[in-house]
């Protein structure tokens, strides 16, 4: 590939004749600061598993560029390749022009969405994921609980000892299944938690879709930490999916939608922040000025939610923790997020936040800052390629000797918490808020 991106167009800076349709198209802007230097492939985890220039970072901007303008068609080819990327955002990290590839990538999946027809089986399970279930909370909470019946009936077990999984295929894809909760975390909603002893700020915490039947107790420590800090947290009622899974898809019309419900309820009180303990979501809600056109009230309103948006970790770092801590002699490792660290360019402060744990030792992995394969819906749409992901990053886990990793992503939790037990590392998977929590439990 011996062109580049920015000799596309080297006249009027007109955006060329687009073979794309509808209103979400990448500007000429977008992928025009791309100049091909090649130094975000050592950063792209499917550029270094299989070698593929199409399956690079440079390379799918080079396609989406010509499908703009109609000289590649947008067929099998391009969707593969499209599909394939984890949308991790370690390119963005590694780009010496500020190139914002996860715009390119969205924009390009919302292309796929509007003009291309997948097959009819993969039609009706995304539209069913995305349009049917994510953002309806009381569908979530149904399928929870069949899920819930199936883990915890022997059903779960019958069907792995039987090899019913393997032969349907889906073996790989129901070992990342998240544990169902016992109780569901929509009771909270409405709940306003007081501070403990003087009140320093108040707060809003985002409480997501499916955190809220496979992750409770995690958002229950969020509260007792932040509480414990002198916070008081507010869980809105009527709050909604974040729309991460769905943006990141390319079903952009129910991200708009989701993003308007979100929008509405946090701004409609008086908080000093908003925060969620999900990365992944955290990175969509400050992005969500993304997904309107600049001057509409909806994207002067995520212009002002975004002020107000904080990940817990970064939220802690900066306003400082008044609890005490009691010490936790353990020897822990951390996983970054990618949407924390790359999305987010977060990487200090949930390190800072484990340092301030007395006792505990923090020792790096090699190539922390590499995808671990959860990537949203990655490890159920491209399972193979996650799990190879996945042994990478255990495989540096395990070299650490650290017998806890810890991450900043429930996705991440679920990936990793898989991953141990796949390949026997023994090692125990937390979110940093939860080791934040045990210091709290052990000094009281």
């Amino acid at each position: 590939m011996t062109d580049r991106i920015a000799s596309v167009e080297q006249t009027s800076g007109l955006k060329p004749h687009s073979g794309f349709s509808g209103a979400d198209i990448p500007a000429y802007d977008d992928y025009a600061h791309c100049v091909h230097c090649g130094l975000c492939l050592n950063s792209c985890p499917t550029y270094k598993l299989w070698g593929l220039e199409a399956d690079s970072p440079r390379g799918r901007i080079r396609q989406i560029v010509l499908v703009d303008q109609g000289r590649l068609p947008l067929g099998d080819s391009f969707v593969k390749h499209i599909d394939q990327c984890l949308d991790c955002r370690a390119c963005e990290s590694a780009c010496p022009s500020g190139v914002e590839y996860g715009k390119l990538v969205e924009a390009a999946r919302a292309q796929i969405e509007q003009n291309y027809r997948r097959p009819f089986f993969s039609r009706l399970v995304r539209d069913f994921v995305f349009r049917g279930l994510l953002p309806h909370p009381k569908r979530i909470a149904i399928l929870a609980r069949l899920l819930y019946v199936y883990q915890r009936s022997g059903l779960q077990w019958l069907a792995r000892a039987t090899g019913i999984l393997r032969l349907a295929g889906l073996a790989d894809r129901e070992k990342l299944l998240p544990p169902i909760d016992r109780e569901f975390f929509f009771s909270k909603l409405g709940r306003t938690f007081p501070a403990v002893g003087h009140r320093r700020v108040r707060v809003a915490l985002f409480a997501g879709c499916v955190a809220q039947v496979s992750f409770s107790s995690l958002h229950e420590a969020t509260i007792r930490v932040l509480t414990a800090n002198g916070c008081e947290v507010v869980v809105p009622a009527g709050q909604t999916c974040c729309g991460a899974l769905a943006s990141h898809a390319g079903v952009r019309d129910v991200a708009r939608s989701l993003a308007r419900t979100n929008l509405d309820i946090f701004l409609g009180e008086d908080f000093d922040a908003v925060i969620t303990n999900a990365a992944g979501c955290g990175s969509t809600l400050k992005e969500y000025e993304d997904l309107f056109a600049a001057g509409t009230v909806e994207h002067d309103k995520a212009h002002a939610f975004r002020q107000k948006m904080r990940d817990v970790t970064e939220f802690l770092a900066d306003l400082g923790l008044s609890a005490h801590l009691a010490a936790l002699p353990l020897r822990v490792t951390y996983q970054d997020s990618c949407h924390l660290l790359h999305g987010q360019k977060i990487r200090e402060a949930p390190r800072k936040l484990l340092r301030s744990i007395p006792g505990l030792e923090l020792v790096e992995m090699a190539m922390a800052d590499y995808c671990c394969g959860s990537a949203g819906s990655y490890n159920v749409t491209e399972t193979r390629t996650s799990l190879a992901l996945l042994a990478e990053k255990m495989k540096h886990a395990r070299a650490t000797n650290a017998p806890v990793i810890v991450t900043a992503n429930p996705g991440c939790l679920l990936q990793m918490r898989a991953g141990a037990e796949i390949h026997s590392t023994g090692q125990e998977v937390l979110h940093v808020i939860e080791l934040l929590d045990r210091a709290l439990a052990k000094n009281s």
